[in-house]
């Protein structure tokens, strides 16, 4: 070819060709992506260049094995939506390259750059789009996992996302969102280039009703409805002891039911956990607050996330919503420690060799265990025959420092038939909540979020108040956060009661949720 090779700009900032006489050749191009760490989506630049040489595929940037294998799906669904597979040298850069890449989520970026670089799509202005989508051989979009993040760092962005049909769903829970929806990859490239339109998703319908179990099964056990209505209202953790069959499991099913529904922000917290575990969002449903119910036999990773690649665990599934743990003494020790410091920041940071992810985790821990390891200690049966020493070994498989972290602590004891009275339903109990965690609101946060020198401000008791509760501190051998949590719970049961100020009543009610370390002490 005659003259000299120069670099002319094309249709778009993103896209570069070759002059050969009066003829261009595209040979680069760039597509927007986002990649998926934990729950962010960090933005990727797909750079493709055709270069001469043998026909050969490259990517580059730290792809795993699913991106490396998208050479053969992109190169199947080109050919198979009509479009010429270039044959020439093809590198594809994802950029940072520092950055691990994987899943399937680069094809549709990746084959768009391919027809953009070869000349084939004349796209305007795609720096106002991002692309995500796995493509089959046929040139069908498969929905991916983890687009909610994604979909939410593109409204920051205030670009348009295109992704799979299948994705409608999240997609539809962010209403200020600038999505659009394709089903194949010739969809994508005619509305690229003006020639057809893309839907947009139907957004959410309105929350449904809750379905939760309801409160009114309950029948006795009103002390223990009383702490599970206090944690409810401020946040609170709660463990609850007492022999087999008295309701621990009955009690912690229904506290989701007493909860306030979610907030926009917290559902799509919570809905985009779910998305990048690959978890099926329902649209009537995710404004409900989590429960989940791991059983005992579950590892660390799986309680508080992890592997090779860092996914999130059940700590982080139940974000804004309970995790119960039933027959917590059964639960490896080693287990029950990495939950000591979620429990107090609210948040859980998994480092790796190649990356650091951080997973939210603000939930609520509602725990039940027997008294003992044959579970009748203190029945009116009298059919224990555990040793004091068996007893302390079991209830010693549950650390101080993780007792110490547990707001309430009440027993559920063995009721006759005639103490079995019916209770109030969760819609009349859920009304209080909601009226005193406006309350809270009005402070900044939850009581039991509430830091240090926010409980010097909002949690001062009385003169009066405030004797009696040095004197079960030191009876009791409280450390400062235990002081520091019997004065969230006095706050939360004054929140209840309408109460600017914290009474002696409510101190000595929340002084009367250390269960365990009363018993402790008795033991002595």
């Amino acid at each position: 070819m005659p003259g000299k090779p120069f670099v002319d700009r094309l249709c778009c900032s993103h896209c570069l060709g070759l002059r050969y006489g009066n003829r261009i050749v595209m040979n680069l191009a760039t597509i927007l992506t986002r990649a998926q760490v934990g729950v962010e989506a960090p933005l990727v630049r797909v750079e493709v260049h055709l270069a001469g040489g043998l026909p050969s595929f490259n990517i580059v940037g730290l792809p795993e094995t699913a991106v490396r294998e998208s050479r053969d799906r992109v190169r199947a669904a080109i050919t198979n939506s009509g479009f010429d597979q270039p044959a020439r040298r093809i590198t594809v850069s994802l950029a940072p390259a520092d950055l691990p890449k994987d899943g399937a989520r680069f094809d549709l970026p990746i084959a768009l750059g391919i027809l953009v670089a070869s000349g084939q799509l004349k796209a305007q202005d795609l720096d106002q789009f991002e692309m995500i989508g796995e493509l089959s051989l046929g040139g069908e979009l498969r929905a991916v996992s983890g687009c909610l993040p994604a979909i939410l760092h593109v409204r920051k962005a205030a670009r348009t996302l295109i992704l799979p049909a299948g994705n409608a769903v999240e997609a539809g829970l962010v209403e200020d969102a600038e999505c659009r929806l394709a089903n194949t990859l010739v969809e994508v490239c005619a509305a690229l280039t003006g020639r057809a339109a893309l839907n947009k998703p139907e957004r959410a319908p309105q929350p449904a009703a809750m379905d939760w179990p309801d409160m009114v099964d309950v029948r006795g056990q009103a002390r223990a409805r009383r702490a599970l209505e206090i944690a409810a209202a401020g946040g609170h953790n709660v463990l609850m002891m007492g022999p087999p069959g008295t309701g621990k499991t009955l009690l912690a099913s229904r506290l989701p039911g007493i909860l306030p529904i979610l907030t926009q922000d917290e559902a799509l917290e919570t809905a985009a956990i779910a998305s990048v575990c690959g978890q099926e969002l329902d649209a009537a449903r995710w404004r409900q607050r989590p429960f989940r119910h791991p059983h005992h036999t579950a590892s660390g990773v799986a309680l508080v996330g992890g592997g090779t690649k860092p996914r999130p665990g059940e700590i982080s599934l139940a974000h804004h919503g309970v995790l119960f743990l039933d027959e917590l003494p059964e639960f490896d020790r080693r287990v029950l420690e990495v939950l000591r410091e979620p429990l107090e920041s609210g948040h859980i940071v998994i480092s790796r060799a190649a990356l650091q992810a951080q997973f939210p985790a603000q939930f609520q821990l509602i725990a039940a265990m027997n008294p003992c390891p044959c579970g009748y200690f203190g029945d009116p049966s009298g059919r224990c025959r555990c040793s004091p020493d068996q007893i302390e070994r079991y209830r010693g498989r549950v650390s101080g420092p993780l007792l110490d972290r547990i707001d309430l602590q009440v027993e559920v004891p063995r009721q006759t038939l005639a103490e079995h009275e019916p209770g109030e339903c969760s819609a009349v109990i859920r009304k209080r909540i909601e009226q005193a965690r406006r309350m809270q609101r009005q402070r900044g946060s939850l009581n039991a979020r509430l830091d240090v020198a926010e409980v010097r401000e909002h949690c001062q008791p009385d003169e009066q108040s405030e004797q009696v509760l040095n004197k079960a501190s030191e009876r009791l051998g409280l450390s400062a956060r235990g002081h520091q949590r019997i004065l969230k719970v006095a706050r939360t049961i004054a929140d209840l009661d309408q109460q600017a100020c914290i009474q002696i009543g409510h101190v000595s009610e929340a002084i009367g949720y250390r269960q365990l370390d009363r018993n402790r002490i008795m033991a002595a």
